[in-house]
């Protein structure tokens, strides 16, 4: 039956996945942008769920026991995190509250193992729940950065996967991905420079005022995208070492939040050092 109904059927099933791909991408980036333009609690609790979900996801994968407890004791702990982000506490006292959970999330793991597993989890999906909120409400930055991120990411994404499907060659990093390759790199690469420095540019232009210069914005653009796309292929890599295809199956035709957010993730990384390093500064 393979053999009789494989070929006929191949072309169908790619169409499907990829109609299912576009619509669900589609409902992302509404909700994503829906809750950047309200700002405040809704888009807190909008990255706080994408957190918590991501949390799961992990302790998921790398098996940590016992995974229930652990995975609560987390999502307490982003939550309290959340919560003193919105009402202004001090950054003493949310660091002092996340390595609190942290430790005792990561106590609750049997073994060593386990505990290394839980602890980098939590931290992983801190990072996504307290960053994007940052900007977002960061003098000088606010939506204006935030939709850069956006973009630089979403570029990088849809040009990678376009460019290398088209042109094929070189593979990026066959030991990780096997479906990576150098010409979407740097497909990734160019769209995500032009994309961000269109919207610096743009955004000058409709008044939202910033002080990077156009050679600033196009390096960082280009930084972001080398962010986004090592962000992927971590990603990948954790999963390989997993043994899973996905990271859940909670968006059709994506796989899980971890999926959608590695490269985004990345790039929060960074940019909630350089926001951390020049409050610090200030």
């Amino acid at each position: 039956m393979a053999s009789t109904d494989g070929p006929a059927l191949a072309p169908k099933s790619s169409t499907s996945e990829l109609k299912t791909r576009v619509l669900s991408a589609i409902v992302m980036i509404v909700l994503a942008l829906a809750a950047a333009y309200w700002g405040g609690w809704p888009f807190a609790l909008f990255w706080l769920a994408a957190g918590i979900a991501m949390m799961i996801e992990w302790s998921d994968m790398t098996g940590i026991e016992p995974r229930r407890t652990v995975q609560a004791v987390f999502g307490l702990g982003l939550m309290a995190l959340t919560l003193l982000y919105l009402s202004g506490a001090s950054f003493a006292t949310g660091a002092v509250t996340g390595l609190a959970f942290l430790a005792v999330g990561s106590l609750l793991a049997k073994g060593s193992h386990d505990r290394l597993w839980a602890a980098s989890g939590f931290a992983y999906a801190a990072v996504i729940v307290l960053v994007p909120p940052m900007v977002r409400d960061y003098p000088g930055i606010g939506a204006l950065g935030l939709i850069w991120m956006f973009a630089v990411v979403w570029a990088t994404d849809i040009a990678a996967y376009f460019t290398g499907r088209t042109f094929g060659g070189p593979k990026l990093c066959p030991a990780i991905s096997p479906k990576k390759t150098w010409s979407g790199f740097i497909g990734g690469l160019v769209a995500a420079t032009l994309a961000g420095f269109l919207v610096v540019r743009l955004g000058g232009r409709f008044g939202v005022t910033h002080s990077l210069p156009a050679w600033s914005t196009i390096a960082l653009s280009m930084v972001a995208s080398v962010a986004s796309q090592i962000g992927d292929l971590a990603e990948s890599a954790l999963k390989r070492h997993c043994d899973v295809k996905d990271s859940s199956h909670l968006i059709p035709g994506h796989g899980g939040v971890m999926d959608r957010l590695d490269g985004f993730w990345a790039v929060s990384l960074i940019i909630g050092i350089v926001l951390l390093a020049a409050h610090g500064v200030a």
